[in-house]
């Protein structure tokens, strides 16, 4: 029964829905955000429900797949469908309710789309497939844009060089974390015919483009410092350190929960321990 609830929580996206707004929340009090934030966490919370269980939904299933995922997705495909209408309907609701933005969050619709649009089936959108890199930069500037990019835009008061600073650090970190998936996939995507930076990549340049967008994200928290609090600072390095530790296991083990639990949870690490702070600690 708890590990039915744990597939439940994970897989219909529930669990990276409450990432992402884990992630918005620190957003908005790094760079002191002020805007319409409830309307924003309800629109994310519905677009991204919506938008993972359209991903998995045209997922094919296959026997032989190593991911109890892919093998739960196709026994319930139902229910991800249902849950992609419903909480498409809560995003185009609250879509209207921010349409004073309309064109910066089309932007994050437009990216989220694309992102899945290999897997319609569908002659015209197939050539997408077929752009080198793009996988795994599509799904970072999605993450990036929705979590940081966009709330800054919306809100309009962020400062300059902290959101620019945390918005490296966001996306290296993310695409750190995107290339240990992709890696995971390989052989799924070069049967699939998806290219992407890992299957373009020998393995040794690879490494580097990792380790490099690691010390990317290192360096840019580093940077955050005359700008905010040291207990914020030292939640990113954290989520870094984590990440970097835990590269050897990610690059030879292939199990679901460590993909879909841990890694994705450590996008919201530092948002996570950060949180933790303010609640009971800070003033």
């Amino acid at each position: 029964m708890v590990q039915k609830l744990l597939n439940f929580f994970v897989y219909t996206s529930v669990y990276i829905t409450a990432c992402a707004l884990v992630m918005i929340w620190q957003t908005n009090y790094l760079l002191g955000l002020h805007y319409r934030q409830t309307e924003y966490y309800l629109f994310v919370l519905f677009s991204t429900i919506c938008s993972y269980n359209f991903h998995w939904y045209l997922t094919p299933d296959s026997p032989e797949s190593h991911s109890e995922r892919v093998r739960w997705g196709g026994r319930n495909r139902w229910l991800m469908m249902t849950l992609c209408v419903l909480a498409g309907f809560g995003a185009a609701w609250y879509f209207w309710e921010l349409k004073a933005h309309w064109l910066e969050i089309a932007g994050a619709v437009f990216l989220t789309f694309l992102y899945s649009a290999p897997k319609v089936p569908h002659p015209s959108l197939r050539w997408l497939s077929k752009i080198a890199i793009g996988k795994t930069l599509f799904l970072t500037f999605v993450w990036t844009y929705v979590t940081t990019v966009l709330p800054a835009l919306i809100a309009d008061n962020a400062p300059a060089l902290p959101a620019v600073l945390f918005t490296l650090h966001r996306f290296a970190l993310i695409y750190a974390i995107c290339i240990l998936f992709d890696r995971r996939d390989i052989e799924e995507d070069k049967k699939a015919g998806i290219r992407s930076l890992i299957t373009h990549l020998p393995n040794a340049q690879l490494r580097k483009v990792y380790y490099g967008s690691l010390l990317l994200a290192l360096f840019s928290a580093l940077g955050l410092y005359p700008y905010t609090d040291l207990p914020a600072v030292l939640s990113l390095l954290i989520a870094v350190g984590a990440t970097a530790l835990i590269t050897r296991k990610a690059w030879e083990d292939n199990a679901d929960y460590l993909y879909y639990v841990v890694l994705d949870g450590f996008m919201m690490l530092s948002a996570l321990l950060h949180l933790g702070y303010v609640c009971f600690f800070a003033k």
